[in-house]
């Protein structure tokens, strides 16, 4: 059943029905994942799941409800069960649905020729990625896993207020993990690319940094107790900001739970520092025209010069504030109803060369790798965490140093950053430049 057509069938039962709002959204997607062992494929999957989801507005109170079924009694049922919850959810005078509003054209969200890729070469393609990472240096002793995955999503949303928008998206992605051996010692390297069009997912350029991560950390040592400048990578970077990003999220504010409550309008980080989240970001694995209930998204800055301007809005939390919202509603798919999320959030490119960064620093720390950044305290901002990475000494890297551990608070280490990267990556939907860090308490021996 084409999407058209659930969505046809499902809003005339709405319709039927005495309601003060609904949303319809429905999906049809097709998903693909290969990992190949030994230049043989090891896993192959694919699935092509449909589904339809509503949400209805009843006295104040929402009820969600989902059918991957498109039989009509299981239609039925899902409304049912939908009018239940709204039935017996807790009222908020702020539910709504929201008017609609022009949605940007963003340009390359969908590949034409990906379903016409025959499958052979996408198998070949983590083939070859794989015959790369062993190729690429002779200490690259195995490959842990090396993983292509693709999906094309067509979805339409309908509310009651008019919103009809319809998009379709696809996206391919491969990873891989190195392990290079040396003296008994080993290392392991992993990285990852990620592009809506097949052909622009370049596995030569994930091979050789995930080869090179793994290879440059071969010989690591410990290191004695210091306090001492610092540069993160845009990867360690980009973990830490990625603790911070609930923070942003006007739900988290709403309820307590942000280390940025109440702060807007003063300066919380280094005044280089500028954070937007970007939903029309060409290339960006958030980027689409409207977030999961056809808001249109938008290019939000939330931190200029180190100062907090705002944060991110869906359209129960906007109305809460009497605010608009910033189209930051998302879904894990069509089985959960939508909450609040970051589309493509970073730190601004800065304008330093990565080597540029470590001028100057007489011995410090580039750090390359945290193990653990998921249990710092989101509300506090406090963690502790393992790291490795290489030694500075003398404004170049030396020596690959492990079994090191950082600690401190986010905010404290945003407002120590006295140099900005010109290096931007996304991991996901949360990027970072490398950061150089006035100082930083690293614990080794």
């Amino acid at each position: 059943m084409h999407t058209n057509e659930m969505i046809e069938a499902v809003t005339a039962l709405l319709k039927a029905r005495s309601l003060d709002g609904w949303e319809v959204t429905a999906a049809s997607s097709r998903l693909l994942s290969i990992e190949v062992k030994e230049q043989k494929v090891d896993t192959f999957k694919c699935s092509a799941p449909v589904g339809v989801s509503i949400r209805v507005l009843k006295n104040g109170g929402m009820g969600f409800s989902f059918s991957t079924s498109m039989d009509p009694a299981d239609l039925a049922r899902m409304v049912e069960n939908a009018l239940v919850g709204a039935e017996t959810q807790t009222p908020d005078e702020h539910h709504a649905f929201p008017e609609p509003r022009p949605c940007p054209e963003i340009p390359g969200l969908y590949d034409e020729g990906l379903a016409s890729v025959p499958e052979e070469e996408k198998v070949g393609r983590a083939m070859e990625l794989e015959r790369l990472v062993m190729a690429a240096d002779p200490r690259v002793k195995r490959v842990r896993k090396c993983s292509f995955g693709e999906s094309t999503v067509e979805s339409r949303i309908v509310n009651s207020r008019g919103i009809d928008v319809t998009n379709r998206g696809t996206s391919v992605s491969a990873s891989v993990s190195a392990i290079a051996e040396e003296d008994g010692q080993s290392q392991m390297g992993w990285d990852f690319d990620f592009a809506n069009h097949f052909a622009d997912l370049s596995v030569e350029r994930l091979a050789a940094r995930a080869a090179a991560k793994a290879v440059g950390l071969l010989g690591a040592a410990k290191i004695p107790t210091m306090r001492c400048p610092a540069v993160l990578d845009s990867y360690v970077a980009t973990e830490i900001l990625e603790v911070l990003a609930s923070a942003f999220l006007s739900e988290s504010v709403q309820k307590g739970k942000s280390l940025l409550a109440g702060k807007k309008g003063e300066r919380i980080v280094s005044p280089f520092i500028r954070i937007r989240d970007d939903g029309i970001l060409p290339g960006g694995m958030g980027t689409s025209p409207f977030d999961a209930e056809g808001v249109p998204k938008r290019n939000t800055v939330l931190v200029e010069d180190g100062v907090l301007l705002g944060y991110l809005y869906d359209t129960l939390r906007a109305r809460k504030d009497g605010v608009e919202s910033t189209g930051n509603a998302v879904r894990g798919g069509i089985k959960s109803p939508p909450h609040m999320g970051v589309s493509n959030l970073f730190i601004e490119n800065g304008t330093v060369p990565f080597d540029d960064l470590m001028a100057g620093i007489g011995r410090g720390i580039l750090l390359t790798d945290v193990m653990g950044m998921h249990t710092a305290n989101p509300i506090s901002g406090d963690f502790s965490v393992g790291a490795a990475g290489f030694l500075i000494e003398e404004g170049r890297v030396t020596a690959p140093v492990k079994g090191i551990a950082i600690a401190g608070n986010i905010l404290e280490l945003f407002r120590g950053v006295e140099g900005v990267g010109n290096d931007l990556r996304l991991y996901g939907t949360v990027g970072s430049p490398s950061l150089r860090i006035a100082a930083l308490d690293v614990s080794g021996e």
